[in-house]
């Protein structure tokens, strides 16, 4: 029938844009999505969530005294001494490398003895004191290991190089840099990828034979 009144035909077509088709089309495709979802998909995020809520009620105090300073902290008890260093403390200069003990990036010392942090959870070291490479120095003193680490040019990249500082300061303490065949065994657990270990053998003798404290 023809429009007498000059007003246009109402368009019948579906409109996109109405709210509540919008709606709808939204949560048509968020139920076809979750159909669609793998069983396996499912249990592994159920998974995850109950972990971080255990996590979360798990917590246990550890005090321990770093480069000086004493910190209380609440930490998960599958934390390492390497994350809570790295991630709640800052301390960013101990060096995640392999993860797996083997490349002594990650070396500290606890009580005066050096340790593996990836390897050492948190809770082990309760009560303890721990130096790590930011504590060597004093304010703008660098240690005599350091010193002798840029006099030697004991690294290229730099990546392991704290681990290899703290180890070669251990090193000297427990009596092991009396040959440099003592030494090279001593320091075997620590990796230089970029092949400096003739100049971290000089830069340990030189403080050694110096009989520089450490």
């Amino acid at each position: 029938m023809e429009n007498n009144n000059n007003l246009p035909e109402p368009d019948t077509r579906p409109d996109v844009k109405d709210p509540s088709r919008r709606d709808f089309l939204k949560k048509s495709a968020l139920i076809t999505a979750v159909a669609l979802t793998p069983a396996h998909a499912v249990r592994a995020a159920e998974k995850h969530m109950d972990e971080r809520i255990a996590g979360a009620f798990e917590k246990m105090p550890l005090s321990m005294e770093i480069n000086g300073a004493a910190h209380n902290l609440m930490v998960e008890p599958r934390s390492t001494l390497l994350d809570i260093l790295r991630e709640q403390l800052d301390l960013t200069g101990t060096k995640k490398g392999c993860d797996l003990g083997q490349c002594g990036a990650c070396t500290v010392h606890v009580d005066g003895h050096r340790v593996i942090s990836c390897l050492t959870l948190g809770i082990m070291v309760n009560g303890k004191k721990v130096t790590t490479i930011e504590g060597l120095a004093k304010g703008d003193q660098l240690h005599p290991m350091q010193e002798a680490f840029l006099k030697h040019d004991g690294f290229q990249c730099g990546y392991c190089t704290p681990g290899q500082i703290m180890s070669a300061v251990a090193c000297i303490r427990e009596g092991h840099a009396n040959s440099e065949h003592e030494i090279r065994e001593y320091m075997s657990g620590n990796i230089c990828r970029c092949g400096a270990y003739p100049n971290i053998v000089n830069a340990i003798q030189e403080v050694k034979e110096g009989g520089l404290p450490v």
